[in-house]
């Protein structure tokens, strides 16, 4: 018996930073600059680390984002779970060189047919997300 194939999803944002990896990498990996463009958190650079991303509670919301770190490659990539509400799919940044600085990568996979809302709260989250992550990796030293 085979099982069907579920088909899914992602939101993807992707934007070039002028600034080398190893800045934007900083902003992505240290929980004090997390929280400045994402959530409040208690992330670690590890695989396996389970983590979370916190803001206020709002109605239905525990404002808790279930996390656990899948893969890591310093300055290139970096990959972790989100579970909200029931719900785990996989945010993915990845970083690559260019003349003018780093292209960065955000794809949010894992989003099924039945899980609209979800998907379109990714699409409106992460366009907001990275132009935050974009103004924090403009102040990093």
């Amino acid at each position: 018996m085979t099982t069907p194939e579920v088909s899914t999803r992602s939101v993807i944002e992707e934007r070039e930073f002028p600034h080398p990896p190893q800045k934007v990498w900083r902003a992505l990996t240290e929980s004090s600059l997390i929280e400045q463009w994402l959530l409040r958190n208690d992330f670690q650079p590890v695989v396996g680390h389970a983590f979370s991303l916190r803001r206020d509670p709002m109605p239905h919301w525990n404002g808790v984002i279930d996390c656990k770190v899948l893969a890591l490659e310093p300055i290139k990539s970096l990959s972790y779970t989100w579970q909200t509400l029931g719900i785990e799919t996989v945010v993915t940044f990845t970083l690559t060189p260019t003349v003018a600085g780093t292209h960065v990568r955000i794809e949010h996979s894992g989003f099924s047919a039945d899980q609209e809302a979800n998907y379109k709260g990714a699409k409106y989250g992460w366009k907001n997300f990275i132009d935050r992550l974009e103004r924090v990796v403009d102040e990093v030293d």
